[in-house]
């Protein structure tokens, strides 16, 4: 049974405020709502195996140019994984959309996963996967299916060679050569059978990547799950888990109770995923969630209440979260790193609201604003003096002065 664990208490008011911007042009006063302070390293124990999609920290003093080439702050980066192994949840490393595709070629990625690694044997083994795929390899230059094969296995020997543990990412090159349920079956049968350990699948709807449109070989989603849970379940031995990010609630359930008992499922709904956690008589999912980069401390506390048989509790903190989730990830979702670090940079993890990409320009004013609101109301600041002082300086470079 775990031991209790209870956040510090909450203050019962804030004499904090802001100006911010509204929908209609105008400015709002904003009064911070009374914060909640989570613990900063797990207490107890947890029920289900939890990773956070994590971000990376740019270097903006680098001399470069952001939309070309990355430049990475990899002190600050590998200390933001530190935070997160200490709150007992995983590294999901070098993810599609969390870097790739988004800023970090190749090279850099695996760096960056050879880095992890190092840094999670350091810390007694802290958990950690990494992503393999095929982004080394345009999509243009694919030809075959055969050419997908081994951009795959490239990437996985390479992440092998590093100690890591294998995600198995979406394929833009399969999803523009891939025809059949036949030619996804080969590809993944074929990959899994060369594996070390258990890895983990991860389905990216084309709400994250436009280019994935039709994966498993056909836009009919009730016939790619049917092609998508039969590779899986055929290789169960292989697959630890799959990662479902459809943002479809009822979908993924659905898939859950057709996996294989070996096959765990992580979610990957950034709208729903409080009550897949929690899941019900039949079943519940485990998380691999770009949104627990943002709130990780709370998702931690909910969890580890979970664990002790505290469902209220877990709503109670988790709950709150949702709708700065979905306002992270509304459409283009893709976007959705955006709001990440500027989490990170509200709450002291980053000095600076930089991004790999110059990704902080891909979300407006008004969108910043909403999410500091709503991650106030949700008690995700953990120093709202600081954040209210950080979101100010953001505001006044884009013209809205206190």
């Amino acid at each position: 049974m775990n031991k209790p664990v209870l956040p510090k208490p909450a203050l019962t008011n804030s004499s904090l405020s802001l100006k911010l911007p509204t929908a209609d042009g105008g400015l709002e006063t904003y009064r911070l709502a009374a914060s909640r302070t989570f613990p900063a390293k797990l207490e107890g124990t947890l029920n289900r195996v939890a990773f956070s999609a994590a971000h990376v920290v740019a270097d903006p003093r680098a001399d470069v140019d952001p939309w070309l080439t990355a430049a990475i702050d990899w002190d600050r980066t590998i200390a933001f994984r530190e935070h997160v192994w200490d709150l007992g949840l995983g590294v999901a490393e070098a993810m599609d959309t969390a870097q790739r595709g988004m800023g970090l070629d190749w090279a850099t990625s695996l760096e960056l996963i050879q880095r992890s690694v190092k840094a999670a044997k350091a810390k007694g083994n802290a958990l950690v996967f990494s992503g393999a795929g095929t982004d080394h390899l345009a999509v243009e230059d694919a030809r075959s299916i055969d050419d997908v094969i081994r951009a795959y296995e490239e990437q996985i020997a390479a992440v092998e060679k590093a100690g890591g543990r294998i995600i198995l990412m979406a394929s833009r090159a399969l999803a523009k050569l891939g025809k059949s349920a036949e030619d996804y079956a080969k590809v993944y049968d074929r990959v899994l059978s060369q594996v070390r350990a258990p890895v983990i699948i991860h389905w990216l709807g084309d709400m994250f990547d436009p280019a994935l449109t039709g994966y498993w070989g056909t836009a009919d989603l009730d016939r790619a799950m049917d092609t998508a849970v039969a590779i899986i379940n055929a290789n169960a031995a292989k697959v630890d888990g799959v990662k479902v990010s459809l943002l479809d609630k009822q979908r993924e359930i659905d898939i859950r109770r057709r996996l294989d008992p070996r096959v765990k499922m992580y979610t990957g709904d950034d709208f729903n995923y409080a009550e897949l956690i929690a899941g019900d008589d039949k079943g519940y999912s485990h998380a691999l969630l770009g949104i627990f980069d943002a709130i990780a401390p709370a998702a931690s506390y909910a969890l580890s209440r979970l664990a002790a048989g505290d469902e209220a509790g877990f709503h109670d903190v988790l709950g709150p979260t949702v709708p700065l989730s979905r306002h992270i990830f509304k459409a283009p979702t893709r976007f959705y790193k955006t709001g990440i670090v500027f989490m990170a940079y509200l709450n002291g993890h980053q000095d600076h609201f930089t991004m790999v990409g110059g990704q902080e320009s891909a979300r407006s004013t008004l969108h910043l604003a909403e999410l500091f609101r709503l991650a106030d109301k949700a008690g995700l600041l953990a120093n709202p003096e600081a954040a209210t002082r950080r979101m100010t300086t953001i505001l006044a470079t884009r013209g809205v002065e206190p």
